[in-house]
């Protein structure tokens, strides 16, 4: 028997026999269709490539495409465990030609390979096209010889395939297979055809027409084939099943599910057995497709599937978590054909078994409020409302998982009164938020999240995608389009910009449609909501529109490097200065880094070079980057750092990199930093490229303050300084590794020269070397005033303690020609100073030369004057200050 991976092979490879290229298969989160929250089919990776949108190097191609329903209008959850064929996680093979083959080439390879390769009995099979295609039927009669009663021609929307009300269209022709008549049911377009004795195993859809809004169409210019089978139903024929849980791969996992709670795979819980095996396998696809648990968005739809499972492993008896068991069952059978599962495969785990720990006390909890309202109410009556609105709103047990263990007891909830209670929620937190005292202009992001929901952000994973603009805002108010010049804020469904928050600034890049362009120089975020702040470049755009969303990667590149550097940094912090260092604030920006700490002092030069090398060295590390989804009280468990002015939810995201062993150095072994964060990071340390410290100062009182670079701003700064050594070694005549020491021998030099012209104007002051100063006597004290030029005013004490040596006794007074503001010094030894003060000669002097003040000791004093040619006036002042 063939197993549902050789299944996978023989499709795969019989169109690469056939020409076509083998793609890998797309993320479960669509990048090119705003409208779908999860990939559902083969094409959507191919979407652009059937409009023209988007050429490849190839014409053919053929996948294996994982792909969930279980939101939005593809929706099979309630389904799921109870019918042979629903899932929420399928495998869609899938053959495409772009503007090469058409019908009679899809049809053919179709036939071949299911009555051939797969060796379907042809008797069994049976075809549905569209009503008026007769081109199909034909090929059908010339390429398998089908009876007419065999291809079924069906008049409605079942076999005319659309993309969108406007856009690529084309008729479909589907096969089925037989499964006899001692099953129920009638072919398709019979008002049996609900049965499952007929089943639908593949369709080709003619990609021929374009349809318009005015509901006119027109052929083509490029047609293509769009085909799709789902792994799961062939597997189940191919191997003897009617039922897609019979399959080996299924089977597999529900084996698992059974050992793991020890009970019956086929006994009462069979239905619980099918929901857990399907279940493991979304999440567990969704998990490694960079999905999350959340309370919105895609994260919300990921978090009902696991607890739904989880509720049914708690009815098998499960006292502690069992999904993250499952995990390495599920990788075994399919972590060949997907590497995804295998390089995820410990997130998984961790994100299965933390989710399924937090769930554990929520569903005992809920389950036991919903039996006690149950046993109050009559028998078989719906359960009301609003008690099923305050079990998910204050207990957090979704309406949903209310109404699957609802289902089981053959009750139902009254949806309408539980969509009331929900209305008045919200009418009462909007009177309460406008009451807050919201500005006008942030009322209408309120309004929005309320009309279309929050933003979902997908820039952890890619910078580009597709998102459906909900709202254009200018000045504060809705408009509906926005022409080339307008300056507007864009809110779309889904985004890749990194909104402004925990201290990395927004993203910046463009925003196209298909009638407009625009530039987007900010991003912020409001009421949940994402604010592009943008300028219409090119033509319009409108309201409604499906828009191409690409960050600036460049700078988003930049930022992420410097985003993680901080997180090293702090860590290299902590260990150099001790665990009082903790973050106060940061930018995280294209350019440059800053990192605000609490530290009580400057950093000095060995402990800063300490730091940077070890930011370094743990770039140079090169560990993977990990991020993970908990509660930040577990976070905090792991030890954890929280990011200052950070608000924290429910859950947080954990990031960590580097590893440490028990000696502090990088290698194998314990997280080196792990800090909650929600900004965008690197994939590898080494992405950081290398980090240099600039400098340390006051932020304030007892904050410093870091400004660093990374990448390629730090290779930049490191050049530059390169070349300011090398343009100094030219001009010093040296090598640049010289530098130092011509520098330490020209400072010499310096030090040699200023102390001979130093000694030179002391000569020149005392009268040169072969005599002296003049020296008068007045009132019987010997005097030595006189003008000095090429002289300092911190000069003249100096000249003044030699000449004392010189006279014996005496005062002396010299007045500095500096070329600007003259400078006084007066000077009596000691011998004196009981009759005569150096303070009074000085200000004699100051206020002859115009100046005010002077002072000083008695024996030593100085002051300064404002016109040298006033000096002769300022010695004659001191004469008369003697002769007093």
């Amino acid at each position: 028997m063939a197993s549902l991976n050789d299944i996978r092979s023989t499709y795969l490879d019989f169109f690469v026999r056939n020409g076509h290229k083998r793609v890998d298969s797309s993320p479960l989160v669509p990048r090119n269709d705003p409208t779908l929250m999860f990939a559902n089919s083969g094409m959507v990776q191919f979407k652009n490539c059937f409009t023209g949108v988007e050429t490849r190097d190839y014409k053919r191609a053929t996948t294996a495409q994982k792909c969930v329903r279980a939101g939005g209008k593809h929706n099979d959850l309630d389904n799921v465990g109870y019918t042979a064929r629903h899932h929420t996680f399928f495998e869609m093979l899938g053959n495409f030609s772009f503007g090469d083959y058409f019908k009679d080439q899809a049809i053919a390879f179709a036939w071949e390979l299911l009555t051939k390769d797969f060796g379907l009995n042809k008797d069994k099979l049976l075809v549905t096209v569209y009503h008026t295609d007769d081109e199909a039927a034909a090929i059908w009669k010339k390429v398998a010889g089908l009876s007419d009663d065999k291809i079924i021609r069906i008049p409605t929307d079942d076999n005319f395939w659309r993309m969108g009300p406007t856009g690529p269209c084309g008729p479909c022709t589907e096969i089925f297979y037989d499964h006899g008549d001692h099953i129920w049911g009638g072919p398709p377009g019979s008002a049996e055809e609900d049965g499952d004795r007929f089943i639908e195993i593949w369709n080709n859809v003619f990609m021929q027409n374009e349809q318009f809004a005015d509901g006119t169409m027109r052929p083509l210019d490029m047609q293509s084939i769009d085909t799709g089978m789902g792994l799961e139903r062939i597997g189940a024929l191919l191997q003897g099943k009617h039922d897609n849980y019979d399959t080996d791969l299924m089977r597999s996992l529900i084996e698992a599910s059974a050992h793991a709670t020890n009970t019956d795979p086929d006994g009462p819980g069979k239905t619980s057995h099918r929901v857990i095996a399907d279940h493991l396998r979304s999440t567990s696809f969704l998990i490694a497709d960079g999905v999350m648990p959340s309370n919105e968005g895609r994260g919300y739809v990921l978090r009902r599937i696991m607890r739904r499972a989880m509720r049914h492993l708690h009815m098998l008896g499960a006292q502690d978590p069992v999904m993250h068991k499952l995990v390495p069952a599920l990788v075994r059978q399919m972590g060949a054909a997907y590497p995804e599962l295998q390089r995820a495969q410990s997130l998984i785990e961790e994100t299965q078994l933390l989710e399924e720990t937090r769930f554990k006390t929520t569903l005992d909890r809920g389950l036991r409020l919903l039996n006690d309202e149950l046993e109050r109410l009559p028998e078989g009556a719906a359960l009301p409302g609003d008690v099923a609105f305050k079990l998910s709103d204050t207990y957090g047990f979704p309406l949903d998982l209310t109404q699957d263990v609802l289902r089981e007891k053959e009750r139902i909830v009254d949806v309408a009164g539980f969509d009331a209670a929900m209305q008045e929620q919200k009418t009462k937190a909007r009177a309460a938020w406008s009451g807050a005292g919201g500005t006008a202009d942030a009322k209408i992001w309120f309004e929005i999240a309320e009309a279309h929901g929050v933003t979902e952000f997908l820039g952890y994973d890619t910078e580009t995608a597709e998102g459906q603009i909900d709202a254009l805002v200018r000045d504060g108010a809705l408009i509906g389009a926005a022409e080339v010049g307008t300056s507007v804020q864009i809110v779309v469904n889904q985004t890749p910009f990194y909104a402004e928050s925990g201290g990395q600034i927004g993203d910046t890049g463009l925003i196209r449609t298909a009638t407009g362009l625009a530039e987007v120089t900010d991003t912020r975020k409001s009421a949940g909501v994402f604010l592009h702040i943008a300028t219409v470049l090119e033509g319009t755009i409108l309201r409604g529109q499906a828009a191409k969303l690409e960050v600036s990667h460049t700078r988003r590149a930049a930022i992420r490097a410097n985003h993680s550097a901080t997180h090293l940094l702090h860590e290299a912090l902590r260990r150099a200065l001790g665990d009082h260092v903790a973050q106060r604030g940061s930018l995280n920006a294209a350019d440059r880094l800053r990192f605000d700490f609490s530290h009580g002092h400057a950093m000095s030069e060995a402990d800063q070079m300490k730091v940077e090398a070890e930011v370094n060295e743990f770039i140079r590390q090169n560990t993977a980057v990990d991020t993970r989804i908990m509660t930040p009280d577990d976070a905090r468990a792991l030890g954890a750092q929280a990011l200052f002015g950070e608000k924290y939810g429910d859950e947080v995201r954990v990031v960590s990199m580097g590893a440490l062993d028990g000696s502090g150095k990088g290698t194998e072994g314990r997280t080196y930093s792990l800090e909650l964060c929600g900004g965008t990071h690197v994939t590898r340390t080494g992405d950081i490229g290398a980090f240099v410290l600039l400098s340390d100062s006051a932020s304030s009182s007892g904050v410093r303050r870091i400004e660093a670079l990374t990448g390629q701003a730090a290779l930049e700064h490191l050049r530059a300084q390169d070349q300011r050594l090398a343009s100094v070694a030219l001009a010093l005549k040296t090598h640049p590794g010289d530098v130092l020491e011509r520098v330490k021998a020209l400072q010499d030099e310096r030090r040699a020269l200023a102390n001979e012209v130093a000694q030179l104007r002391r000569d020149l002051a005392m009268g040169g070397k072969s005599g002296g100063p003049e020296i008068k006597e007045i009132n019987g004290v010997k005097l030595i005033a006189q003008v000095l030029s090429g002289v300092s005013g911190k000069d003249l004490p100096g000249l003044i303690d030699e000449m004392k040596a010189q006279i014996g006794s005496g005062a002396i007074v010299l007045i500095a020609d500096t070329g600007a503001k003259p400078a006084v010094a007066a000077g009596v030894t000691a011998d004196l100073t009981t009759r005569i003060s150096a303070v009074t000669l000085a200000k004699a002097a100051v206020e002859a030369l115009g100046g005010k003040g002077g002072g000083g000791r008695p024996d030593m004093a100085q002051g300064g004057g404002a016109d040298i040619a006033l000096a002769d006036a300022a010695i004659a002042a001191v004469h008369a200050a003697l002769e007093v």
